[in-house]
């Protein structure tokens, strides 16, 4: 089974029933990850796997931290199949680092996973940080006020996010940019 298949089986079993709206969501990262693919090469497949696993650690079956790019990697890294890369993009995704560090489990996040490659990362935020919470699309800006107000401006997600805005934006120009060089369309 190819890496994306296996991927979107994997997310479907551990997030459409029990969280329909998040499983929407990781569709549309995925698929807004499959809009890169002119910029990805040989990565393209491995940027997609990541974006529909990227929510997998918000699974009740698996949340044990309550830190969800914590415990998705840790899940990931015990199924045999997954490549390291994937598990590495979802433990890191949308700078998680920043939020492990308002958890206090930023030691624990570094230390177990490194991080992956600098133009996966920001391909990541982009698909994530584009992609609303049903799946669609939005800007950057958007995205993160709408993360604001669903959470709260002094929750730990709320100031997490609001850390992260400057790197989440900055990512997202580095993407645009990347494939207005390579006269990629834009994702709409």
């Amino acid at each position: 089974m190819r890496l994306t298949e296996q991927a979107f089986t994997l997310a479907e079993s551990m997030l459409a029933e029990p969280l329909p709206r998040r499983w929407s969501h990781s569709l549309g990262v995925a698929k807004r990850a499959a809009t890169l693919r002119p910029i990805l090469g040989r990565d393209a497949d491995l940027l997609e796997a990541a974006a529909v696993l990227h929510d997998v650690g918000y699974s009740p079956s698996i949340a044990t931290t309550g830190f969800h790019p914590l415990d998705g990697a840790r899940f990931l890294r015990n199924q045999e199949s997954f490549d390291d890369r994937v598990v590495r993009l979802v433990a890191h995704h949308s700078c998680a680092l920043l939020e492990a560090e308002e958890r206090g489990l930023r030691d624990e996040l570094a230390g177990e996973f490194e991080m992956e490659q600098p133009a996966l990362v920001d391909a990541l935020i982009f698909c994530d940080m584009t992609t609303t919470p049903d799946g669609g699309h939005t800007t950057p800006t958007d995205r993160l006020d709408e993360i604001v107000s669903r959470y709260g401006p002094d929750t730990i997600v709320g100031r997490f996010i609001q850390r992260a805005a400057p790197e989440i934006h900055a990512a997202a120009y580095r993407v645009e940019e990347r494939l207005a060089v390579a006269g990629a369309p834009q994702p709409m």
